[in-house]
């Protein structure tokens, strides 16, 4: 899939998609806002304010008359808040473009952010961060970031805390969004069947009065680990969550498409090595994955899982043993083979819709990464070898490096400690 990319004089960045044979468009703007932009007393703000941008705008005065109109197109629109940037979408069909742009860029360029509804969505948010805490997977994944990171950006959660949403007024969202909604900062993407020429003219028109001033950066991430560490959260719960995972490389790494093999080695479909052993050998989870999850300046590699509360001692065992095993031996061919198939088969699955495609390209681009096509990164699995992944394995799977976060009914985190370990 090709596709074009223009910046414009104002530092906006502009990507245009094309699939001929798609019936449908997606408007995705990225803008360089999230979690990690915050301070310990804003935490939260980043995703206060995505909401507050469906509230209404000057042309679109309440939250009725944006979600009505993109309704009556049958639109699907939303957002979402991550550590490191805020989208905002819309698709529709093909001949609707104008339509969702226009208020897709209405949104994001002209929200009035009315009191009223400031304190009206306080307690949608609030309620969001309850069901949230009702979520063990959730949970489980908090602890493990605040293990890793402690009381910094990239160890905070992008909800926030309830204090902070109680106390947020409509000046910090202004002066939150005047230091980062600006045109250096704001990447927009249109993906689907369109015109490019056509589609770039009305992009450059629909964000002519995007902000102009100087983005402030985010604070960078500090790390530090001598030992392995634990964290227990108890919850009363029929299943123990735990995620046990390593230190990594950073989004720009050289050696993301070896762990993106070593991951799918481990994970890949129901034949992934971890599927296999836990679940259909040993019978004591549903879910199993392993994930690495990369940033500008940081990266983990993480095993998830929900496991049988009384074996969860085997589980780690079992999962920790997956790892070494990656560490002293190669991988077969066949089985090298039919990992990167699986790989490439399920890019091209995941590629097939017109906001797959925003997505792909859009959050490549607004971590300033060297843009990629699938072409691309097939390229680079097949290129992946088996001494390659055990090189790497042996650089990320170190005791030293091992973090542990457990919720489930447990409040003691020594007995733990004794078993992580290679």
């Amino acid at each position: 899939m090709q596709y074009t990319k223009k910046v414009l004089k104002n530092g906006l960045r502009i990507i245009t998609v094309p699939m001929k044979s798609n019936p449908t468009v997606t408007v995705l703007v990225l803008v360089e806002a999230g979690s990690k932009y915050e301070n310990k007393e804003n935490n939260g703000i980043s995703h206060f304010l995505e909401h507050m941008c469906f509230k209404g705008t000057v042309k679109r005065p309440t939250a009725a008359a944006i979600s009505e109109e993109l309704d009556g197109i049958g639109s699907a629109y939303n957002a979402f808040t991550s550590f490191e940037y805020t989208g905002y979408y819309a698709k529709a069909d093909y001949k609707n473009e104008g339509k969702i742009l226009d208020i897709v860029a209405d949104m994001y360029l002209n929200p009035t952010l009315p009191e009223g509804e400031i304190e009206k969505e306080r307690g949608v948010i609030i309620e969001e961060i309850n069901m949230y805490n009702d979520t063990p997977s959730r949970i489980v994944y908090e602890q493990f970031i605040k293990l890793l990171h402690g009381d910094q950006p990239a160890g905070w959660t992008t909800a926030g805390p309830k204090e902070n949403i109680q106390k947020m007024q409509r000046k910090d969202f202004i002066d939150y969004r005047n230091r980062h909604y600006v045109a250096s900062a704001t990447t927009v993407i249109v993906a689907g069947r369109i015109n490019e020429k056509e589609t770039l003219k009305k992009v450059t028109q629909a964000f002519k009065n995007v902000g102009m001033w100087k983005k402030e950066e985010k604070r960078k991430v500090l790390e530090s680990q001598v030992a392995p560490e634990v964290a227990v959260f108890y919850k009363d719960t029929d299943q123990t969550h735990i995620i046990l995972g390593t230190r990594s490389f950073n989004i720009y790494s050289r050696y993301n498409p070896i762990v993106r093999v070593l991951g799918g080695v481990l994970s890949a479909g129901m034949s992934g090595r971890l599927f296999k052993k836990l679940r259909d050998e040993m019978g004591i989870c549903y879910y199993v994955r392993a994930e690495h999850d990369t940033f500008t300046d940081h990266g983990a590699f993480v095993v998830s899982a929900g496991v049988d509360s009384k074996r969860v001692k085997e589980a780690i065992k079992a999962i920790l043993e997956e790892l070494r095993r990656l560490k002293t031996e190669l991988v077969g061919k066949d089985e090298l083979e039919k990992v990167k198939q699986c790989l490439i088969g399920n890019l091209h699955l995941g590629l097939e819709s017109s906001d797959s495609q925003a997505d792909f390209y859009g959050s490549q681009e607004i971590l300033k990464e060297k843009l990629k096509t699938p072409e691309d990164i097939v390229k680079e699995i097949k290129a992946v070898t088996a001494a390659e992944i055990k090189f790497v394995a042996e650089r990320i799977f170190r005791n030293e490096g091992l973090n542990l976060a457990i919720v489930g009914k447990f409040k003691e985190k020594k007995e733990f400690l004794d078993v992580l370990k290679f």
